[in-house]
């Protein structure tokens, strides 16, 4: 991601440098603003929530990651760009990656149908393996499996 900022012509600081990190290390997660700034509070790394947001929003504007907004919970914040299924758990909200079994070849759909696809996104809901066990929830899990 360094190297990425460096070709977009962007100033590596230690804020865009401690929010990488969290972003790197917490890649499974896909954090939230509020979380990215709680993990550099916890690291004794100076950033305001304020710039966490700005960061995370110039970062995806460029690119370098990719912003999940949803209407009932934080935008989240991914650095996984490949092609992939966000299994979204509706009882704790954890977001896991799953590769996609089949992609869409975009140069025959574009071609039949005259649509150039710019970005994907593909989301399935439900209930993670944890709070099917009986792990802490937020919330109930909804639907049937």
């Amino acid at each position: 991601m360094i190297e990425k900022l460096r070709h977009r012509g962007m100033k590596i600081t230690p804020q865009r440098l401690a929010i990488i990190d969290i972003l790197i290390e917490n890649q499974p997660l896909h954090p939230s603003a509020a979380q990215v700034f709680r993990e550099a509070e916890k690291r004794g790394r100076h950033l305001s929530l304020s710039t966490a947001y700005a960061t995370l929003h110039e970062f995806s504007r460029h690119g370098l990651i990719r912003t999940l907004e949803f209407d009932q919970m934080d935008n989240r914040y991914e650095v996984n760009l490949d092609e992939h299924v966000n299994l979204i758990c509706e009882g704790c909200g954890r977001i896991i990656d799953y590769p996609v079994p089949l992609s869409v070849d975009q140069t025959t759909l574009a071609k039949d149908t005259g649509f150039r696809v710019h970005k994907t996104r593909m989301e399935y809901y439900g209930c993670c393996r944890e709070c099917q066990l009986g792990g802490s929830t937020r919330k109930p899990c909804g639907g049937e499996t």
